[in-house]
């Protein structure tokens, strides 16, 4: 279970720069968030501390209520965004324009996080931290661009992104042949490097999608 956010730790998060997601605390508290993946510290001097995607939608939420003594056995909600892979059992709990509302602001979170981290400040490409969670990465430039995820049934159609062997690259599955080829515009156009295959034993059409370095 994820621990909850403690009251300093909310306080932290709620204090951040509105602009560019600038934290201050002492090197434990941020080290904290970090280990929590709501900052990062930036790679170049002064190596100042920023929010991540996660970090901006949970300062964007509302405050968790005070939790009642008598459901401490309640999981607590941890506020941390997570695109939609497609071929969740149970999707998110959000209403459509709540959903929309939430992915709009983690791209537009990520987006900074580019700014923040790209050496030259481009938002064109990916940043170290898609790099390193390729399957989220472009599964959110998917949804934020309106595309719809798979549903729990194979049948249903959607977008389904998965790992693949190869190193930064993601698989990206849709049956409708249409709509394959306008999730690799919306990932050619978020900075990714995208082909189309056909796999071998299942003839079945996919994108290979690896985000561009330059």
């Amino acid at each position: 279970m994820t621990r909850p956010l403690t009251a300093a730790q909310r306080r932290l998060i709620d204090a951040a720069d509105p602009g560019t997601g600038r934290l201050r605390g002492t090197p434990a508290q941020l080290a904290a968030l970090v280990g929590r993946g709501l900052a990062f510290r930036h790679p170049r001097p002064p190596h100042d501390h920023f929010l991540t995607p996660a970090g901006h939608r949970i300062r964007e939420a509302e405050p968790e209520p005070e939790p009642d003594p008598a459901e401490t056995e309640r999981p607590a909600a941890t506020g941390v965004f997570a695109a939609r892979v497609g071929g969740e059992a149970t999707p998110p709990g959000a209403g459509p324009a709540a959903r929309l509302r939430e992915v709009r602001g983690a791209w537009q979170g990520m987006l900074e996080l580019r700014r923040m981290t790209n050496s030259d400040g481009a938002t064109d490409r990916p940043c170290g931290w898609e790099r390193s969670h390729l399957v989220q990465a472009a599964a959110l430039a998917l949804e934020a661009a309106g595309h719809r995820p798979a549903g729990a049934d194979p049948g249903d159609g959607g977008y389904r992104v998965r790992e693949t062997p190869q190193p930064e690259a993601v698989a990206v599955y849709e049956p409708d042949g249409e709509a394959l080829r306008a999730c690799a515009v919306t990932l050619e156009g978020a900075g990714w490097q995208v082909g189309e295959y056909t796999e071998p034993r299942t003839r079945a059409r996919y994108l290979l999608a690896s985000p561009r370095r330059a």
